[in-house]
């Protein structure tokens, strides 16, 4: 004679259950935090990430403002910020030019560091390493003057801090040869 199957639910293997009941509730799990995620107000992330008032920091200049603008306000940067008369001096650079923008991200490249640097970290004289978000190496010092000295480029002002962002204001743009060559004029201009 035949054995008759039960018709009900049979616990063959308790661990297989075991791990179908962590995993549904992981993902029920992951579904409730997911909709709470979007409940959080805007209001709550602006009070912990400050926006940055550009307007009054008018010691930074119009192009400052502008390179300002394209980092992220809720990560540390130190901006080794080219002054409003090294943009123009340096990279002939007007308001209507056509390639601003592009040429603002360049020096934005050359110049951003991903974390904080300020003139007391660094010792009078002593040259630190490091790396630009382009990957460009800066070669870092304080002169007797306590300003900050970048790739042989001296700081007007320093420790100036925007939101999450450390600013030297540098008189001169840090970049490489290659950028350097791209904006200089060229020799058929003059003649």
């Amino acid at each position: 004679m035949r054995r008759r199957k039960s018709e009900g639910f049979k616990l063959k293997n308790p661990v297989k259950f075991v791990c179908i009941i962590v995993s549904v509730s992981f993902i029920i799990i992951q579904i409730i935090s997911a909709i709470q995620l979007r409940n959080i107000s805007q209001s709550t992330i602006a009070s912990k990430f400050p926006k940055i008032n550009l307007s009054r920091d008018s010691k930074i200049g119009k192009f400052g403002e502008n390179v300002m603008k394209m980092l992220p306000e809720d990560l540390k940067f130190t901006l080794f910020l080219p002054s409003e008369r090294a943009f123009h001096r340096d990279l002939r650079l007007n308001q209507n030019d056509s390639n601003a923008y592009a040429v603002l991200t360049r020096v934005l490249g050359f110049s951003a560091v991903p974390r904080w640097i300020s003139t007391a970290d660094l010792e009078n004289g002593k040259e630190m390493v490091y790396d630009s978000i382009s990957g460009y190496n800066l070669y870092v010092s304080k002169d007797l003057n306590e300003m900050v000295v970048v790739n042989g480029v001296v700081s007007e002002k320093v420790d100036l801090k925007m939101g999450n962002i450390l600013v030297h204001v540098m008189d001169g743009v840090i970049m490489d040869a290659e950028f350097e060559l791209s904006v200089q004029p060229d020799d058929d201009e003059d003649e």
